[in-house]
């Protein structure tokens, strides 16, 4: 029998759940929640079920004042219902992510000032105390992710840094590494290959049984294997891939994207995306790029990824997507709506979420997708899948 599986998705600060028929790969719409906020990411519990939430009033490089962690129950048909308070954060929060004990919540930040928060979860699933943190360390130019090993005793950033743009000479990226006890952070170590420069990782996945770390780098558009333990990632990875079908052609908003490990740990995907428009007459449409998702095969004994497919998703801008726990379908969340030029029509495409099938070796094939609703400016911001029983 397949494992009953919810998909939530997060557009604006309203959660909508989807019953998700793994065996038909087909979604339906169930019921939708609010959040205090615009939902920036979300986790669930690793071994209960309570899915955590943040959420602020601000976007990328905006000002924020309104700035949370909230936690929900989830019921047994995969309802979402808030439990307990939500606990204020400084700031927005780019990424968060509970920790393999399921006892802390973290939070990355990357503007107006880089750090983590980290909050206690009680016996009960709710949200408790802030930690507060007794050493001030350094956390990076960029973050873009929050992650704990496997182990729950490393925490890592991953810090994009930035482009050069205008006058502006380029920030270089990084991992940064930071010891994890008891909710405490202490330093670590930072890996920047060519001392950060051309190196923009946005973020990462830990493989399910081998030490081995995969990182999609957002401004350059490859894929990089790492090899770690409790004592660092190593100074420059093991295999480096490009991420793109055309890799020769780099289009304006050309960016990779987030990343996974299937399941069983045979494969890991990186989304490719592309937003850049151009003017068309009346309109502004689709100036072309990559929105697919970049499919690997692992090698088993060494861990170096090798290039089996690009599948397209029919959608743009690929923020979020995620495996069902049982690793038979993986499902892409795009940002936004654009429109794009189809012969002598321009076409409306919606943002939406693409359901493809995944086979025996890895590979995807699409099977549907459907529209979701983005009105005005609002954004498909975040999305996921947790199993139920």
């Amino acid at each position: 029998m397949a494992r009953s599986v919810a998909l939530y998705s997060a557009v604006d600060d309203r959660l909508t759940h989807y019953a998700v028929d793994v065996d038909s790969a087909t979604l339906v719409r169930k019921g939708t929640v609010r959040a205090p906020a615009k939902v920036q990411y979300a986790w669930r519990h690793p071994s209960q079920p309570y899915l955590y939430v943040s959420t602020s009033n601000g976007g990328p490089r905006v000002e924020s004042d309104y700035n949370h962690v909230s936690a929900f129950a989830i019921g047994a048909d995969g309802a979402l219902l808030a439990h307990g308070e939500s606990r204020p954060l400084p700031r927005r929060a780019v990424h968060m992510c509970v920790d393999p004990s399921g006892r802390y919540v973290l939070n990355g930040h990357n503007y107006p000032s880089s750090g983590i928060t980290v909050h206690r979860v009680e016996a009960n699933g709710k949200i408790g105390d802030c930690v507060v943190q007794a050493t001030a360390l350094d956390y990076g130019i960029y973050p873009h992710q929050v992650m704990v090993t496997p182990s729950g005793r490393t925490a890592v950033i991953v810090d994009r840094g930035n482009k050069a743009l205008g006058d502006k000479p380029e920030e270089p990226g990084a991992l940064r590494t930071f010891g994890f006890a008891d909710g405490h952070l202490s330093a670590g170590g930072v890996v920047a290959p060519r001392g950060g420069y051309g190196f923009g990782p946005r973020h990462i996945a830990f493989h399910p049984s081998k030490p081995w770390l995969y990182a999609s780098d957002e401004r350059t558009n490859q894929l990089y294997m790492f090899r770690y333990s409790d004592s660092g990632i190593e100074a420059a990875p093991a295999f480096t891939c490009p991420t793109l079908r055309q890799p020769e052609l780099v289009r304006p908003r050309q960016l990779g994207g987030p990343i996974h490990v299937h399941p069983a740990g045979h494969c890991v995907y990186v989304a490719n995306r592309a937003d850049h428009t151009v003017a068309d007459r009346d309109s502004k449409v689709f100036a072309g790029g990559e929105n697919n998702i970049a499919v690997y095969r692992i090698d088993p004994e060494t861990g170096e990824p090798t290039l089996l497919q690009h599948a397209d998703t029919e959608s743009f801008h690929i923020r979020t997507f995620a495996c069902d726990p049982g690793g038979r379908l993986l499902v892409t969340a795009s940002i936004k709506a654009l429109a794009k030029r189809d012969g002598d029509h321009i076409r409306h495409v919606p943002a939406a979420l693409s359901v493809l099938r995944i086979t025996a070796d890895g590979r995807l094939e699409l099977s549907r997708t459907y529209d979701v609703e983005t009105a005005g400016n609002q954004l498909q911001y975040w999305m996921g899948m947790v199993g139920l029983d």
